[in-house]
């Protein structure tokens, strides 16, 4: 198999940027009122966590949010609805393969069916047929099947690149990446095309979202935070004694700050993490 060089793979690497954490703006503000206290006792390691942020956000800023901007500028609506649907498509099997894993098989069949109808009536996924008949999306993950299993979330992180995370979800994340086509194909240079369509294209989806938290007087940092351990159901586990205390979960807020090399290593899957300024990134988290 061929391996992407450098050059392409770095560009690709600064795509993964702010993407799982831009899609949790969608949740209300409203909503995410009386969280925040909640959310700041399972982020013990807040300030690693807010340096990886801001360098996650100036890299969206100057790097994937433009190119995202042009991408929607230029690329006509029905086309990227049906980039969409197709990415949703591979989404659909996976989201299948951790229901059956769930035990949940009714939700599990309901998914296949998706898969299986936009496949071959949908051209390949790129039209959401299941959709129209009323066979609705349950997107799951690896993190939400071991919730399922009674893993707690753990504590709040965010990792170079790839963004809001906890330490449950940490471990589905190499897991999850079987859900994109990239990982189907052998050829390196396919494999960065099919990624780098996917982070723009779910980018550029979310400029409308993104600029209007831009303007909310608010701290962006522990709204994302809030709103990403509620789409997680963080809370939820809370309140329920499931969550894991940092001090369970980790080491202690001190030494990973002081560690930066591990910000090196690699995170899962193929991708490496860069370095430890670095960070928020895709994590095609969805709603239960």
């Amino acid at each position: 198999m061929k391996v992407p060089s450098r050059k392409l793979v770095l560009p690709l690497l600064a795509g993964v940027l702010l993407l799982s954490a831009c899609t949790t703006i969608d949740s209300t503000i409203d909503t995410m009122r009386g969280r925040s206290s909640q959310g700041q006792r399972l982020d013990p390691w807040e300030p690693w966590n807010r340096k990886v942020f801001a360098f996650n956000e100036s890299l969206d800023q100057h790097v994937l949010k433009p190119v995202a901007t042009g991408y929607h500028d230029v690329v006509p609506q029905p086309v990227r609805t049906g980039v969409d649907h197709f990415f949703n498509n591979i989404g659909d099997a996976w989201s299948a393969v951790n229901l059956v894993l769930q035990g949940r098989f009714k939700s599990a069949l309901n998914q296949g069916m998706r898969f299986a109808v936009n496949s071959t009536l949908g051209i390949g996924g790129l039209l959401d047929i299941a959709g129209e008949a009323g066979i609705e999306r349950n997107p799951q993950d690896f993190g939400k099947t071991l919730g399922h299993w009674g893993f707690g979330t753990g504590a709040y992180v965010v990792w170079p690149l790839f963004g809001p995370s906890s330490v449950r979800d940490t471990f589905g994340l190499s897991l999850d990446r079987i859900a994109s086509p990239a990982w189907l194909v052998d050829d390196g240079r396919a494999k960065v095309a099919i990624l780098t369509l996917d982070i723009v294209n779910t980018r550029a989806n979310l400029l409308r979202a993104s600029d209007m938290l831009e303007g909310i007087a608010l701290d962006k940092y522990t709204f994302y935070r809030d709103a990403y351990l509620q789409r997680r159901g963080s809370f939820d586990d809370d309140e329920v004694g499931e969550v894991l205390s940092g001090s369970e979960a980790l080491p202690a807020p001190d030494a990973a700050a002081s560690a930066p090399a591990a910000a090196s290593a690699p995170s899962g899957g193929d991708v490496p993490v860069a370095a430890p300024e670095a960070a928020s990134a895709p994590a095609s988290a969805a709603s239960n």
